[in-house]
């Protein structure tokens, strides 16, 4: 008996051991969770939102350029803003490529970054304050208030190499969006939701002349036409020309359904706008979402909060940057 007590003590003695470590690495990387910095640096988020406030209240604008960043960084790979990274003598900027054209406001990003390092040097990565202005930027357009988890950290890489491999273009087919989204977890009504976005701020001329030149396409609504010739009357507009068309003429600073009647009326700037309103896979989402506010900020948190956890580093991968347009190894 004696020695089966032995055995059996040293048998558990070898199980506590053989799992501590499993336990260790759990302790040591949590994931993303609620209030991430509520011990490390507890007035976080409430820099961020009133940083995003401060901003808006100045330039309308930035709370666009928020919402922009979260799908432009969390959609291609990892949510590790990698987007805010510069160009380097041996990498290209994801800022500088084609398919970035339009964003903007990275300065002012630098600011709220600038903000949370006076009160916690070292401590929130840039990826978090990207996914939380997002958030904030979000409620400044009268959308909902989504609760998001924090805790990512920053990628130390530009990605511009695969972005076509991951961001859907505004000019490729509804299933090629539908399943780039689907690749991140992100289903049908999620998609039309996320596109929802283009309910607020403007399209550059670059982005839709090919619709009205040489020939306008005639899907568009003839009484629409009229208004986006106006504002685009150059069939080849200059990049660097202020000469865009307002996504929603009603309500163009509001994230509301206003995008869902447009583009079922033909409103719609953009190849992906019309197809979402016509493909039998998202047009009865699309109606849903015109008659129903509330579905539509339902589906669009639901989906904005499974982007935000697109595979993002946590624990001890990546880092957290000093600067976000640089990586630390690089200061």
């Amino acid at each position: 008996m004696g020695a089966k007590a032995l055995f059996f003590f040293a048998l558990l003695s070898f199980s506590a051991v053989s799992f501590r470590p499993a336990l260790a690495e759990t302790e040591e990387d949590p994931g993303l969770v609620m209030n991430f910095y509520k011990d490390t640096c507890p007035q976080a988020e409430d820099i961020v939102r009133e940083q995003v406030k401060l901003l808006y209240k100045r330039h309308k604008n930035t709370a666009f350029s928020w919402l922009r960043n979260i799908f432009h960084d969390c959609a291609v790979k990892s949510c590790d803003a990698s987007l805010l990274l510069d160009s380097t003598r041996r990498t290209l900027s994801e800022k500088e490529t084609d398919r970035s054209f339009g964003l903007r406001n990275f300065r002012y990003f630098d600011d709220i970054k600038e903000a949370v390092e006076r009160e916690c040097p070292g401590v929130v990565s840039c990826a978090d304050i990207l996914v939380l202005s997002a958030r904030d930027g979000i409620v400044s357009l009268g959308g909902p208030y989504i609760p998001l988890k924090t805790g990512r950290r920053d990628g130390r890489k530009s990605r511009a190499d695969v972005i076509e491999e991951h961001l859907p273009d505004h000019n490729e087919s509804i299933s090629v969006v539908l399943d780039r989204f689907a690749a991140m977890g992100i289903d049908t009504p999620g998609v039309v939701a996320l596109l929802g976005a283009h309910s607020v701020g403007r399209t550059h001329c670059v982005k839709l002349v090919h619709r009205l030149y040489p020939e306008v396409d005639p899907a568009l609504n003839p009484a629409h036409v009229e208004h986006m010739l106006h504002k685009c009357p150059d069939a080849i507009p200059d990049p660097k020309a202020v000469q865009y068309v307002r996504n929603d003429r009603g309500t163009p600073m509001i994230l509301d359904n206003n995008y869902y009647r447009n583009i079922l009326d033909n409103k719609g700037l953009l190849i992906v706008d019309h197809q979402l309103a016509n493909d039998k896979k998202t047009k009865p989402y699309v109606k849903k979402m015109a008659k129903s506010q509330d579905y539509f900020f339902k589906e669009f948190s639901r989906a904005i909060t499974i982007l935000s956890e697109n595979n993002p580093l946590t624990g001890t991968k990546g880092e957290i940057r000093k600067q976000c347009n640089v990586a630390n190894k690089l200061h």
